[in-house]
């Protein structure tokens, strides 16, 4: 490696864990985020950084516009996707994001918020991540996305309140959502159905993203009463899972691997003692190890 090219890698390296926070909040994919820093990259090799006076500045919009690119791209990717499409979970402990020190930095991780931004375009998901996980003012945002900073601002309002409609679906603390999920997942090995039934809100959604690779409902499971049958019937006794609870984007989660060797990651939202949201990613491209 050259001398110019190694002091740019370390450049880059210096704000590797932000940067692919940066990329994997736009994206919702480690892997993609690691496509869009490993082209950053190039990029940075290329400019003339003599130029450049604040390199994180510089690179972090780089990242956010090949980031919006493969947004955009990828819509019609997804229209073959096969079943639901859920972001891909992250190990966080450690973080390869950063210290995640800041609500802001954690709450934006979560498995439901990302699902949430999915339905945002992408100039929106683009100024409320740089806004709100990474306090970044209009103005800077404005010269990422070569719009004006009254633009970036009604962007951010858009997806404020598009986010906040869920949002109250997701207002659990980190312990309640330790609770839950541990008595949700002993329900269920338990197959029961009672007490399932009552720790899932009446209006709660299980998404479950297999990505025709294993076995996973196609479509969303609503209501109290169908999620608990579902979950009763999957991992039921007499079914034999192993598990093992981690962190995963932040949160907590648990990763089951079932007789077939497959593994699947399982994440939560709750609201007012209840669960309203069950994330299961089993797509082999995207689950984790387990051990």
């Amino acid at each position: 490696m050259t001398t110019g090219a190694a002091e740019a890698a370390g450049a880059l390296q210096a704000h590797r864990p932000m940067l692919l926070g940066l990329a994997y909040r736009l994206l919702g994919s480690r892997h993609d985020a690691e496509d869009v820093l490993q082209e950053a990259y190039l990029r940075w090799l290329r400019v003339d950084r003599s130029t450049v006076d604040e390199p994180r500045r510089y690179l972090s919009r780089v990242v956010t516009r090949l980031a919006l690119d493969r947004l955009r791209s990828r819509q019609a990717a997804r229209e073959t996707y096969v079943g639901t499409w859920l972001p891909e979970p992250v190990p966080t402990e450690p973080s390869p994001f950063g210290p995640l020190d800041r609500a802001e930095l954690r709450d934006s991780l979560s498995t439901a918020l990302l699902h949430v931004l999915e339905r945002l375009t992408p100039p929106e998901r683009a100024v409320y991540v740089l806004h709100t996980a990474f306090e970044l003012p209009y103005a800077e945002i404005a010269e990422i996305l070569d719009r004006t900073p009254q633009d970036c601002r009604q962007l951010h309002h858009r997806a404020v309140t598009r986010v906040r409609q869920e949002q109250r679906r997701f207002t659990a603390s980190r312990s309640e959502r330790e609770r839950l999920l541990d008595a949700f997942l002993a329900a269920a090995r338990e197959g029961d159905l009672a007490t399932l039934t009552g720790l899932v809100a009446s209006d709660a959604t299980a998404w479950n993203d297999g990505g025709g690779r294993v076995r996973a409902a196609r479509n969303p499971v609503f209501g109290a009463d169908r999620v608990a049958r579902f979950f009763a019937g999957i991992y039921g006794p007499d079914r034999q899972w192993t598990m093992r609870r981690v962190e995963l984007n932040g949160e907590p989660a648990a990763l089951m691997t079932g007789q077939d060797g497959n593994t699947y990651a399982l994440t939560i939202a709750a609201a007012d003692g209840r669960i309203t949201g069950i994330y299961v990613v089993g797509n082999p491209t995207k689950v984790p190890p387990a051990s």
